[in-house]
């Protein structure tokens, strides 16, 4: 699911981060660039050498902070996220595990380019053995179940939830549900995320 966890006690600096302030702005603002040719490209358009051309850079430039197309890919949707994860500092504490994943979902159609981002970060996930991708995604779901689970397991002390279900298992659930909706929903932009989600809701209901 193209959305993150309440928390991340293990996040990293995806790529070099600069030495020096300057250094760290220049790496922002090529990340800021980069994003504006996937939006316009896509992720088969988004190539270093590419990105370099279209933001004005050499190529040995963009390799001084991102040594492959996977890692620049992976910290553009690092960048994204850190901005969603301030937008969802401002959510209610109380939302339950499916409701979290609605709201993501209401963001997420806004913004087709990034869960396509998200998707075929995913899918390299599943190709590239031991990758940074992989390991990156493998910390993340880990994480995004965490954080369900501790949202189911307070709405079955509220009583909102069946209190015969394993949240832990009700949690992969719920990350499956969401994900496969993304995925058919790219394909088919007919599918309703939102209110497929909220039947979910409805039939984990207490």
């Amino acid at each position: 699911m193209a959305t993150t966890p309440e928390t991340r006690d293990d996040d990293v600096q995806i790529g070099r981060r600069g030495s020096y302030s300057k250094g760290i702005a220049r790496r922002q603002e090529i990340l800021d660039r980069a994003l504006e040719v996937f939006r316009e490209r896509g992720p088969e358009g988004t190539s270093l050498r590419r990105v370099a051309e279209e933001i004005g850079v050499s190529h040995g430039a963009l390799l001084h902070y991102f040594r492959s197309r996977e890692q620049l890919l992976l910290a553009l949707y690092e960048h994204t996220e850190t901005h969603r994860q301030e937008l969802r500092a401002e959510e209610p504490e109380d939302l339950g595990a499916v409701e979290r994943m609605q709201r993501a979902a209401r963001v997420n159609v806004e913004r087709r380019g990034y869960v396509h981002l998200y998707s075929t970060l995913v899918a390299s996930a599943l190709e590239d053995g031991e990758s940074e991708t992989r390991q990156y995604f493998t910390r993340r779901f880990e994480h995004v179940r965490e954080s369900a689970a501790r949202a189911l397991r307070r709405q079955q002390e509220e009583g909102t939830l069946r209190e015969d279900l394993d949240v832990d298992k009700v949690a992969a659930l719920v990350v499956a549900a969401s994900d496969g909706l993304q995925t058919q929903w790219l394909l088919d932009d007919e599918v309703d995320l939102e209110g497929s989600l909220g039947i979910l809701a409805e039939l984990l209901r207490g």
